[in-house]
């Protein structure tokens, strides 16, 4: 775990894997709380926990493909997999878990 701290892509790599968890728990836990429970509270507390992981995908995503002098084709992958359902953990294992750090 501390490796992974220390590059800009194992961070960018834990973010991913918390933004896909946080969808997993609002999918499967937090809105059938709210539907089928009447209970709206997991919803408002994961939501914007989701929503801002989700944009700091996106950031580190845009910082690690300048950083890593990613093609274009690349770091479009990488951001389009955050907009996809679960598509963090695809593109972890398909394109970050085997990236080279400058």
């Amino acid at each position: 775990m501390k490796q992974l701290l220390s590059t800009n892509i194992g961070r960018l790599r834990i973010i991913g894997f918390l933004e896909g968890i946080s969808l997993l728990v609002l999918i499967f836990i937090a809105i059938p709380l709210k539907y089928l429970g009447h209970n709206p509270v997991m919803v408002k507390a994961m939501g914007p926990v989701h929503g801002a992981l989700f944009l700091l995908f996106i950031v580190n995503t845009v910082s690690v493909g300048v950083e890593q002098k990613w093609q274009f084709k690349t770091t479009g992958k990488v951001l389009l997999a955050c907009i996809i359902p679960f598509g963090t953990f695809y593109i972890d294992r398909k394109i970050l878990r085997t990236a080279k750090t400058i």
